[in-house]
């Protein structure tokens, strides 16, 4: 079975109790630690990228992008999905040339530019473009911002999700979404659902989160940051050391 058989193959047939939870990596080293600890697959968050190689979120060259993804791809045999945010600007058969040639199986790729929705129709378009260059060589998981970046309403985040499903989407994500209404996007989406997990302990576990209706559970940048809290406080140890 490929590597991308296989990611898909992760997220079917499973229990509420039992989402797919993807650790996000931001470097080799991280990805290693990750499939060290028995996780089955990986999930890239451009914003933790973008913090370690030093760009603010949303301003990481794409070939940097490319490359830092290539690098964690290369370190690890477990298949491997990458946020490449907006696709970068480029034209579908040439993104999915170099999500290829970085060695990953799947994508994120978002609705929004700058903080304003993009129009639905003309992403379901675009998305439909990338699906056709990918065939079945890719998983595209397609982004809702609607939570983040519109209105909030839970009808419109399923109008959009309809559209991108009908153009070739293999999961859906609408980030931000309110735990509460979990259960109408379950009721509403066809197909998989990625929601976005903490970390602080205060918001519903992964399992809790299967149980409203979550396929898979994704970080974003939140293991980075987590991580970074942790040198932080052994980088204070160390000065009392002195």
């Amino acid at each position: 079975m490929s590597k991308v058989d296989a990611f898909r193959a992760l997220h079917r047939g499973r229990t509420p109790d039992d989402p797919l939870v993807l650790p996000g990596p931001w470097d080799a080293a991280s990805a290693r630690v990750f499939v060290e600890a028995g996780f089955p697959a990986l999930a890239t968050p451009s914003a933790g990228i973008a913090a370690s190689l030093g760009h603010e979120d949303g301003s990481t060259p794409a070939d940097e992008m490319f490359a830092a993804v290539a690098r964690i791809a290369r370190a690890v045999d477990v298949p491997v999905s990458a946020d490449v945010e907006g696709g970068y600007g480029l034209a579908p058969k040439e993104l999915v040339e170099r999500l290829l040639e970085a060695g990953v199986v799947g994508c994120n790729l978002e609705d929004s530019n700058g903080g304003v929705l993009k129009d639905p129709h003309e992403h379901a378009e675009w998305l439909a473009e990338v699906r056709y260059a990918a065939g079945g060589r890719l998983f595209v998981n397609a982004r809702v911002d609607t939570f983040s970046h519109g209105d909030g309403y839970p009808e419109r985040a399923i109008e959009r999700a309809a559209l991108y499903v009908a153009a070739g989407a293999d999961c859906i994500y609408p980030i931000g979404a309110p735990t509460d209404v979990l259960p109408l996007l379950r009721s509403g989406i066809q197909g998989p659902i990625n929601v976005h997990g903490l970390l602080d302990g205060k918001g519903p576990s992964p399992t809790e989160l299967g149980e409203l209706g979550a396929t898979r559970i994704t970080f974003g940048p939140g293991l980075q940051r987590w991580a970074a809290l942790a040198l932080q406080g052994m980088a204070g140890q160390l000065r009392k050391q002195k």
